[in-house]
């Protein structure tokens, strides 16, 4: 974990978060330029490509008239991005755990005054989501020994627009979701000047006492100086409002991982990577990473909360998932 470098995580989001890409709109060119630069680093890290076009997954994206029948014109190659860590252990392999955040943000402001910005860069929103699953990956494919579980690093697109790509995922998942045993869906890790909550060494997750998952984050967060505390209000509102939601809605133990819910340039323009805090991001990837530990060696998988009635609907979602699964007793 000693070599998880903020030094590193600016160079990746100084480059995402770049007027060059535009914003990352869905669909837009630099959408597709932050996806070829995140199938790179997965490259690089040595993750095996496990999409159905090397590490893409990819889908559709039919824009359509308000009121038309027809697309308007040939649909642009939306993609997830997609790399595996095969584990270790002959029977742990076969049990996968998603690390994932969005890659997609607001675009261009078209009605922006002549010399004004007008790029939504998305640093925070989430950017540095996006280069902690790059740094996570790098770090850990670099462990003399895998995991024993599997690990799958995943950026989506389409999150701004209604969880687009994690829905796409959820509908036609790569590997089994009743095999799925946790996602942490990282958002908003890079800035910690919440009004709510200023300064560094804080972090959050939503419905962290849904699951196990939250009480793994939040020891994960102790041992690295990072307190992990249940915001009152936010951290069950925000639940259904990320990535994690279409992963939990099929019954896997999903939850979004942030240093704050809100912040002050949150979808605006001024979310710069100038406005990171990339010490406080290296100690939030470090107690990431031993999370992520956590779970990928410990036989026992994570559960929902059986005493927490907000977790029942999602408990009940994976009890059907694991009925439908091939070779499930009758």
């Amino acid at each position: 974990m000693a070599t998880i470098s903020a030094q590193s995580l600016a160079g990746h989001l100084t480059f995402l978060a770049s007027d060059l890409l535009e914003g990352r709109g869905t669909p837009s060119r630099g959408l597709d330029v932050a996806a070829t630069y995140i199938a790179a680093q997965f490259q690089r890290a040595g993750l095996a490509p496990v999409g159905d076009d090397g590490y893409f997954q990819t889908a559709d994206w039919v824009p359509r008239r308000r009121g038309a029948t027809e697309p308007e014109s040939t649909p642009p190659k939306v993609r997830n991005v997609i790399g595996l860590l095969r584990g270790s252990d002959k029977k742990l392999a076969d049990t996968y755990i998603l690390i994932t955040a969005h890659y997609d943000h607001l675009g261009i402001k078209v009605d922006a005054p002549d010399g004004a910005d007008r790029i939504f860069n998305g640093a925070n929103d989430d950017g540095s989501g996006v280069v902690s699953v790059i740094e996570l990956a790098s770090v850990l494919a670099s462990m003399p020994k895998a995991p024993k579980r599997s690990l799958v690093f995943m950026a989506y697109y389409g999150e701004e627009l209604g969880l687009v790509g994690s829905r796409y995922y959820a509908d036609h998942p790569i590997f089994p979701l009743a095999q799925t045993v946790a996602n942490i869906n990282l958002e908003q890790v890079g800035r910690n000047d919440d009004s709510e909550n200023p300064g560094p060494g804080v972090a959050t997750v939503t419905g962290i006492d849904y699951s196990d998952v939250g009480a793994i984050l939040r020891k994960a967060g102790e041992l690295q100086g990072i307190r992990v505390y249940k915001h009152e209000t936010n951290s069950d509102a925000f639940f259904s409002r990320s990535d994690n939601r279409p992963l939990a809605d099929r019954g896997v133990p999903a939850h979004s991982f942030a240093t704050s819910f809100q912040f002050p340039d949150w979808h605006k323009l001024g979310d710069h990577a100038d406005q990171i805090d990339y010490v406080n991001m290296e100690k939030v990837n470090r107690a990431l990473a031993h999370a992520i530990l956590m779970i990928a060696t410990d036989a026992r998988e994570p559960q929902w909360n059986a005493s927490q009635p907000k977790a029942d609907r999602y408990r009940t979602a994976r009890e059907a998932a694991r009925d439908r699964a091939p070779g499930a007793k009758d």
